[in-house]
């Protein structure tokens, strides 16, 4: 496995790999919690679910929240602060069928719009492992929010939306 530094970042190929499962660990948990405690999308909601087009967008809960919880982890913490995946300005994170959305951002379309294009990246990619094996290299390689899967997910919800 390459040891240099990916770009922007201190974290190098090595210390991403190892992290991984803790990551899937920790986004699984998530999910579950969401799942727990979200409520199911509205009519419209469903509706934008299906022009992406998610897979089972029925299967997908939404959870309020004030911020966007940061894993308990310190290796997991750093590496999400690292990369600026979550900042206090993250407004929504989607967790395959789980999305939290910031309560300041409840009512918008688009911030739900782009989680659901997670939504479908994640069907897509065969599971919760599979995706963020991709999107955290992404955001290490490219930067956040110059990764490819996070350009998808702005552009559709942008289309989608206006």
């Amino acid at each position: 496995m390459e040891t240099k530094r990916l770009r922007k970042y201190k974290m190098n190929a090595d210390q991403f790999v190892q992290l991984l499962p803790k990551a899937t660990l920790w986004a699984e948990e998530q999910e579950k919690k969401i799942l727990a405690r979200g409520i199911p999308l509205s009519t419209q909601q469903l509706e934008d679910a299906k022009i992406i087009p998610v897979k089972c967008p029925e299967k997908t809960r939404i959870l309020q929240v004030r911020s966007i919880p940061l894993p308990e982890d310190p290796e997991l913490k750093y590496a999400a602060q690292e990369i600026r995946l979550i900042t206090p300005n993250t407004i929504g994170m989607s967790f395959r069928y789980g999305i939290y959305v910031r309560y300041d951002y409840w009512n918008n379309r688009e911030t739900l719009v782009h989680e659901l294009v997670h939504t479908l990246q994640y069907e897509r990619s065969g599971g919760l492992g599979q995706f963020l094996e991709q999107y955290l290299r992404e955001c290490i390689e490219y930067g956040y929010p110059q990764a490819p899967l996070e350009q998808e997910a702005i552009n559709k919800a942008k289309k989608i939306c206006r």
